[in-house]
């Protein structure tokens, strides 16, 4: 499958970047991302300790959803390397249940300025469920 290139001169400020959705996030994907990162805490694989601590179930790890909307940049862009700023705020986590769908992440975003250098600023929106899981998710994409 052909890629299409975005280019500055096509991108309008307001304009929405196509919407991304997860799959699913299951626990079999916290584990193998505990395993990348090294990154074991009980919350992200065990129930018990999930809920002991007053969450709802097992979470996934706040870095594993930042790092989501960096790949939904990342192949809108076609460059791992033109996302030159991005910062995020955790304002809720993904609950990812014990069954076979797992938990349902939809990524999106909207160009809200054209800056210099063929730069364009993005907002991001990070849901999960009826959840806004991240906020303040905001980036810099440098574009050809």
């Amino acid at each position: 499958m052909e890629r299409r290139v975005i280019f500055f001169e096509d991108v309008r400020e307001g304009g929405e970047v196509p919407p991304f959705m997860v799959e699913r996030l299951t626990r079999m994907d916290l584990v193998r991302y505990a395993g990348a990162s090294g990154d074991f805490n009980p919350i992200h694989w065990n129930e018990r300790i999930a809920k002991s601590v007053g969450l709802p179930d097992v979470i996934a790890h706040g870095m594993l959803t930042m790092a989501l909307a960096g790949r939904f940049l990342t192949e809108w862009a076609g460059d791992p390397a033109a996302v030159t700023e991005f910062g995020v705020r955790f304002s809720s986590p993904v609950v990812v249940p014990d069954d076979d769908k797992g938990a349902l992440v939809e990524i999106a975003g909207v160009v809200t300025g054209k800056l210099d250098v063929n730069q364009v600023a993005v907002d991001i929106t990070a849901r999960s469920g009826d959840a806004k899981v991240l906020t303040r998710a905001r980036a810099v994409v440098r574009l050809p």
